[in-house]
């Protein structure tokens, strides 16, 4: 179930909220201790009488986020009322919760939180926590690093009672998305993200659109992107759509790595994971997690792919294979075999970019403001190099391919290539797709070059990784379209 938590400053705007937030979810939280004023008797009243759904009553102290600073008798008394008066669900502590009453069909939630973090053997604190008294356990804890979600999912996994439980801050998205796979009950999530009750809540309309939450099971294949920062990808928004489209039983979210991501592909096996995008700053060091590397990833120092097969996670690249099939496309078909490129960059990108253009049998100089790193990448290639101020007007290139960061989003001014190269004819490509038209391709554009913009690389190595994770043929033209629209590109 999802549940929509209500934090609205008076009864009759509580009211409200509570019949709109019953269109989208199964369950509703009433906050009472957000409320400006404690309600009365006939305000409490009010508020249960011809609810739209099952509802959660919840009146917290100071110290776990109420706003007014009541003994606990008056805090538990609007509890018992709230159970008196037939409220599906109430939610207090462990330490009261042998101070409450049974009426009626109403049940007790017993919850236990930690704002500052998530300590080891969750299992046996929920089954600790099963009180006599307790219809349901909720555990809710910080989460430090991104590994504390899977301490919270073997509690889960072990918990001898209906649980909630989860783990809080933007660390702990994880478990809100796929608690449900190891059994909890309900997630919390709020209408507006203004108004989450907590932190690292994810807001309904992303639970319910963008992670399929009501379609998670314990069937549910896992896949995501390792990276650091991740919050805000596009990438889940692409695959999640592609995976509903297909009809596979998946879910793909983001991993915010901060430490050693070998750690957490390690400690994923158990999950398991079925597939993964690795991006900065794992590229690379992700390679000695993996079972196995196809022999290109070796030249390349890096994998940006994984897939799980019987077990084993299979590590690939599909960044090259993407970024050539797009100077291909712009090229028309006339291959890249005997032509000469010009390669701005020597970093990652650079680097899987440049020995998919050897493979490709293209004749290529590498350009990078560090002579040096062009001169160690070009002999690795085995290609030519230049310092970057060698570009000029004398440039006698069929292809130019950006692959530095310069015009990418916020420094979009920003260029590597002066205009005076750019000539009529030439194709000229920018790894950079946020914005989708850099400085550098509407140079180009003015110039009468051919342009290849670094969402083709983009949706191409999405298609790429659908296919390697699903062995079907991705929703090409579907992906194309959520990803334009998450860029805000029009036609």
């Amino acid at each position: 179930m999802i549940c929509v938590s209500l934090a609205e400053p008076t009864v009759e705007l509580a009211k409200r909220s509570m019949f709109r937030a019953a269109e989208r979810a199964e369950i509703v939280e009433l906050r009472l201790d957000q409320l400006d004023h404690l309600p009365d008797a006939e305000g409490l009243a009010s508020l249960l009488k011809d609810r739209p759904c099952p509802v959660i009553v919840t009146n917290r102290p100071v110290s776990l986020g109420g706003k007014h600073d009541q003994p606990d008798e008056v805090r538990l008394n609007t509890l018992q009322a709230a159970i008196e008066l037939g409220a599906d669900y109430v939610d207090v502590e462990l330490e009261q919760v042998g101070k409450l009453q049974r009426r009626k069909a109403s049940k007790i939630i017993v919850s236990y939180h930690n704002f500052d973090s998530t300590p080891p053997g969750l299992g046996n604190v929920f089954n600790e926590m099963a009180h006599p008294g307790a219809d349901v356990v909720k555990v809710a804890t910080m989460a430090n690093s991104i590994l504390d979600n899977l301490k919270m999912f073997e509690g889960l996994r072990h918990a001898s009672v209906p649980c909630i439980g989860l783990c809080m801050g933007e660390l702990g998205l994880m478990s809100r998305i796929l608690g449900r796979k190891f059994g909890a009950m309900l997630t919390y999530a709020p209408m507006d993200p203004a108004k989450a009750t907590a932190p690292g809540q994810v807001p309904l309309e992303d639970m319910i659109g963008l992670y399929n939450y009501r379609a998670v099971n314990s069937e549910t294949q896992v896949y995501g992107v390792i990276g650091n920062p991740v919050a805000h990808s596009i990438s889940p928004a692409i695959h999640n759509a592609a995976f509903r489209a297909l009809g596979v039983n998946a879910v793909y979210v983001p991993f915010r790595v901060e430490g050693d991501v070998c750690n957490f592909i390690d400690a994923c096996r158990g999950i398991p994971a079925q597939g993964y995008s690795i991006t900065i700053p794992h590229k690379q060091a992700a390679m000695t997690a993996l079972d196995e590397i196809e022999p290109i990833c070796r030249k390349i120092g890096a994998v940006n792919t994984a897939v799980n097969r019987n077990g084993r996670l299979v590590g690939s690249n599909s960044d090259w294979t993407a970024a050539i099939g797009a100077i291909e496309a712009g090229l028309a078909g006339r291959g890249l075999a005997g032509k000469r490129v010009a390669l701005v960059g020597a970093g990652g990108t650079a680097r899987a970019i440049a020995f998919g253009l050897k493979a490709k049998g293209a004749v290529t100089c590498i350009y990078n403001r560090t002579p040096e790193r062009a001169r160690t990448l070009a002999e690795e290639v085995g290609c030519e190099w230049a310092a970057l101020d060698a570009l000029g007007p004398d440039l006698a290139a069929a292809v130019l391919a950006n692959a530095t960061s310069a015009g990418m989003y916020p420094d979009t001014d920003a260029t590597s290539v002066p205009p005076s190269v750019l000539k009529p004819g030439m194709v000229v490509f920018d790894a950079v797709y946020n914005p989708v038209w850099t400085r550098l391709l509407c140079s180009a554009e003015e110039a009468g070059c051919t342009t290849v913009s670094g969402l083709e690389m983009f949706i191409n190595q999405a298609v790429q990784q659908i296919t390697t994770w699903t062995g079907r043929e991705a929703p090409r033209e579907l992906m194309e379209a959520v990803t334009r629209e998450k860029l805000g590109v029009v036609e």
